[in-house]
Formats: C-alpha cells, structure tokens, sequence
C-alpha cells in the first residue's frame, strides 16, 4: 500500500505547529509568508499549465464533460447530502471541511500517474487533469462561496477580493507569461516541485498553528476522527463505481473508461489548501483535514484499482497477441 512521503510531511508539519505554533509577531510574519506561498502557488500553476494543449483534448469533449459533471458536480451533491450526518457523526466544522473537499479540481499528476498503470486513456487524462484545473480556478471558490455560507468565507466583497488578488491574478500572470518563461518552468521543474510543496508545507503550518492558538483541537475527538474516516471511504466507494459504471452506461471504451474513473474520482490536494487559507482564514485547520485524510485514502485505493486494471488488460492482450502470433506464423508456412 503506498505510503504517500509528503503525507508524512503534512503530519509532521501539524506536530509542529502543535508543539510550536506561530505566536504574536511570529503569527503575523507566517500569515504573510503564507499569502505570498499562495500567490506563487498558483503563478506557477498558470505557468505550468499549457492551455494549448487542454484546449486540443476538445475532441474527446464528452470524456471532458463526464469528469467534469463528476468533479463539479456529483461530488458535491454528495457533499450536501453529508449535511444529515451532523451532529450524530460528523461536527459542523468537519462537515464543511468534508464538503470543501467535494468542491476542489481533480489531481493532474496521480490521475496520469494511475491511468497509466492501468493501460487507459493517458492523453485523456492529462486533458482531463488540465480542464478540472483551469475550471477550478474559479469554480472551486465560487462553490464554497455560494454552498458553505458565513462560516466558509461567505461571498462577501472581502472574500472575493481576496480570491482575485491571491488565486486568479497570481494564474492569469502565469499564463500570460508562460510564453516566456514556460522553458525555464519545464526545465527546473523538480526544483519548482519543491518550492510547491515548501509552499504548501508553510500553508498548513500556518493554518494549524491558528487552529492550535484558537484551540479548535478540542473539538475533534477519536470517534468524530474515526467517523469522518468512514464517510469519505463511502463518497470515494460511491465516485470510484459511478465513474466505472456511468462510463460504461455512456459507452465509453475501456482506454476511456479508466481516465474517467480515475480523473473524476480524485481532489487534488495541492489546489485545495492553498485555496482553503484564502476562503477560511482561521478555521482552515478543520477544513483541510477532510482533504488531507482524503488524498491519502484516494492513493491507496486507487493504487490498488490500477494494478488490477493492468492485470486485467494483460489478460485480455496474452490471448490475442497468440492467437496473432499463430496466424501470423500459419501464414509464413503456407507462403513458404
């Protein structure tokens, strides 16, 4: 089962903030630390992210459409139909953070990641990865802001402003420049894949550290824990089987089918703290819990789904690749 490293990372950034949370001055330089890491966050997103080549996947616009109507749309009717399991097993903050993680992109790179493990559709996936980002950008914030009310960063004046000048601007300057500097992105980009994941290590310790001050903590027991658990075990069941089912329903191929399973039924972790500090402010400590136990039952379970997709379509090629090879070889005989 793979143990995603950077989950690591997250908890050991948590225990810090719970041993050692930002105080004072020191709170103030880590909020603005972390604004910045926001902003440079989704810059690199929009340098990054080629619009071109999203806009090519235009012919397979029905894949497109289904993992959009999955990401954008099921999810968070299923969201909304957790809102009856507060308070018997879910509090109202995890239930916010819960519905959130219904409301943010898809992932780009697991999604690619798993679809070819299991021998699907990967130009698919990348399109579709593409799309769910550059819909979220704006669809995710406008979600939370109409859904999750006051308590989620209501859309006020205030929280617009903040989702523009934080999250929209910092994408739309990515993009624009991406024409130049989108070489020297590719080029370094596993040194820029550490800036993104510092980035968002400086995030969450700042959130957490807000909720460690404010003593949020104490709302969460082991049985409230356990039962947030169990609920996101049944949306990912619920994603997982209408994404492979509905594919067939909608008469996908196989290839297809697989990006759709695994496009539509992922959050990405690294749009969705970043956009939880902006539209929660100080009660993104419970807010992004959701998502972080998500990702990593998501790799886990999806992991496991991949391989034996792959085990499946090996099957399904060994007979006919000897079946080709007979012929092939009946052939050569009778020409010879």
């Amino acid at each position: 089962m793979p143990i995603d490293p950077y989950i690591l990372l997250l908890l050991g950034t948590v225990g810090l903030a719970a041993l050692l949370p930002a105080r004072g001055p020191a709170a103030d330089v880590a909020s603005g630390a972390s604004t910045a890491a926001v902003a440079l966050l989704f810059f690199l997103y929009g340098a990054r992210l080629s619009t071109r080549e999203a806009l090519d996947g235009l012919r397979h616009w029905r894949l497109h459409v289904t993992v959009l109507a999955c990401t954008f749309l099921v999810f968070p009717l299923l969201g909304l139909a957790a809102r009856g399991l507060v308070p018997v097993i879910l509090t109202h903050p995890l239930y916010q953070g819960l519905l959130f993680l219904t409301l943010v992109p898809s992932t780009v790179q697991s999604s690619i990641a798993f679809t070819s493990m299991a021998r699907g559709n990967v130009p698919a996936a990348i399109c579709a990865g593409s799309f769910s980002s550059l819909v979220g950008i704006v669809a995710t914030p406008l979600l939370a802001a109409s859904l999750l009310g006051g308590s989620g960063g209501g859309f006020s004046a205030d929280s617009l402003l903040k989702i523009v000048l934080q999250l929209l601007v910092p994408f739309l300057a990515g993009q624009l420049l991406r024409r130049w500097i989108g070489g020297f992105v590719t080029r370094h980009k596993k040194v820029l894949g550490l800036v993104d994941r510092g980035s968002i290590l400086l995030v969450v310790y700042t959130a957490f550290s807000v909720g460690v001050v404010q003593g949020i903590w104490h709302q969460v027991s082991p049985a409230r824990l356990g039962g947030l658990v169990v609920v996101e075990a049944v949306v990912l069941s619920v994603m997982l089987l209408l994404t492979w089912y509905g594919g067939k329903a909608l008469r996908f191929g196989r290839e297809d089918r697989i990006a759709i399973q695994f496009a539509g039924s992922k959050k990405s972790l690294a749009a969705g703290l970043p956009m939880a500090s902006v539209l929660f402010g100080a009660q993104a400590a419970l807010a992004v819990l959701p998502l972080m136990l998500f990702h990593q039952m998501q790799l886990i379970v999806c992991a496991v789904i991949a391989k034996r997709r792959a085990r499946e379509a090996a099957e399904v090629s060994a007979p006919q690749s000897a079946a080709a090879t007979r012929t092939a070889v009946g052939t050569g005989t009778r020409s010879g």
